[in-house]
């Protein structure tokens, strides 16, 4: 009996302190989350130089919802790296990628699964219902491991940057460009005659 008691108050102390500590647990989780400024440092990491102080800024708050983080003054719109994910993403487009970045964003938001957005997309854009760039539309995309960089200032050692140029519908035959990658760093059409239709363009290691 004395033992059977004994378990059972040690069982209660454990859920007693796990009680107060699982909250102060989760909420370190939060005490790394990087500040607006460092977020807007990153964001703009792979902007044109000409471009960067004026582009538009989005970002993310302890909800994990997208915000406005600086309104811009240029047809540049950059998006800051998702804290909850691993590893360090940004990217910054041009404005008229807005519609179709953001309504990838908001399916995203509701669980949809890449393949299904794509086709969900897709068929927006045929309809009309999505707007899609008349012209080409340029996407710049800066990448780090997260082990490279200061989340409490922003800076990076070592990071890459590649360069998108989305032309829907663009087909091979049309453009010149490989429909497959060729390395050395040279352009290339991925998805090409679809609404996602983009030059690619990564620079060689």
């Amino acid at each position: 009996m004395k033992n059977t008691m004994k378990i059972f108050t040690y069982l209660l102390t454990v859920l007693f302190l796990c009680g107060f500590m699982m909250p102060s647990m989760a909420q370190s989780g939060t005490d790394d989350f990087p500040t607006d400024d460092v977020q807007i440092k990153l964001a703009i990491k792979s902007a044109p130089s000409d471009k960067a102080e004026g582009a538009k800024v989005l970002g993310y708050n302890k909800k994990g919802e997208i915000v406005v983080l600086r309104q811009g003054t240029n047809d540049l719109v950059c998006l800051a790296d998702d804290p909850f994910k691993k590893d360090i993403h940004t990217a910054c487009y041009f404005k008229e990628l807005e519609p179709f970045m953001a309504r990838g964003r908001e399916l995203k938001a509701e669980g949809v699964s890449t393949k299904e957005m794509r086709k969900i997309r897709g068929e927006e854009a045929a309809s009309g219902k999505l707007q899609l760039p008349e012209k080409p539309a340029t996407l710049f995309v800066f990448d780090a491991d997260e082990e490279a960089v200061d989340l409490s200032t922003g800076d990076v050692a070592e990071s890459r940057i590649r360069s998108v140029i989305y032309v829907p519908y663009l087909t091979g035959e049309e453009s010149g460009l490989p429909t497959k990658p060729v390395g050395g760093g040279l352009p290339w059409l991925m998805d090409a005659g679809t609404h996602r239709a983009h030059i690619m363009i990564t620079p060689a290691k």
